[in-house]
């Protein structure tokens, strides 16, 4: 069994498709026989991935700030639930648990989560898949921004495919279960 961190949105404001694409990466984590990690919340994406995965019976590992438990609505079903005292031991923590990271859509909290795995992996702090599951184009603006930094050299050619990139859940969880 693997274990794969799931980093997205906790806004319950966001359009159908975008649970959609959570609910069906859940279920396909579940039903492949692997445990999702994530922020430990109940809410938005965050919760239709745990929710999803847990239906099926499937193992669901959250990781949340003592702060933020109120805030983000703490999952209260879930396998395990990790209560940390910082946003860098929740980081820090997921990345331990995990054999491979996804990023569905979010806003600053998951970009700031995976620019910062992306990072580590940079460092090769881990040799762990980093994928983008691009869900409706979400983040074509921003590859295409990764593309700018590599032509403008603040990014090397080779490290611009640090950044896997998904059009759908199989091709995320296929490119997710790769070995480095």
């Amino acid at each position: 069994m693997k274990s794969l961190c799931v980093y997205c949105g906790s806004s319950t404001n966001v359009p159908e498709p975008y649970f959609e694409a959570a609910r069906e990466l859940g279920t396909a984590i579940a039903k492949a026989g692997h445990r999702v990690v994530y922020g430990g919340a109940h809410v938005g994406l965050m919760g239709a991935v745990a929710d999803a995965a847990l239906a099926l019976g499937g193992p669901v590992t959250g990781v949340i700030p003592r702060a933020l438990i109120a805030r983000e609505v703490a999952h209260g079903g879930l396998t395990d639930l990790h209560e940390v005292e910082s946003m860098h031991d929740r980081k820090a923590l997921m990345a331990e648990l995990s054999d491979a990271f996804i990023a569905l859509p979010g806003g600053y909290g998951t970009f700031e989560e995976l620019f910062e795995i992306i990072t580590w992996k940079l460092l090769e702090f881990h040799r762990k898949p980093v994928v983008l599951l691009n869900t409706g184009g979400y983040y074509r603006h921003l590859l295409d921004f990764l593309d700018h930094a590599a032509a403008e050299q603040f990014i090397r050619p080779a490290h611009r495919d640090l950044v896997l990139v998904a059009g759908t859940v199989d091709q995320a969880l296929n490119l997710a279960l790769q070995t480095p």
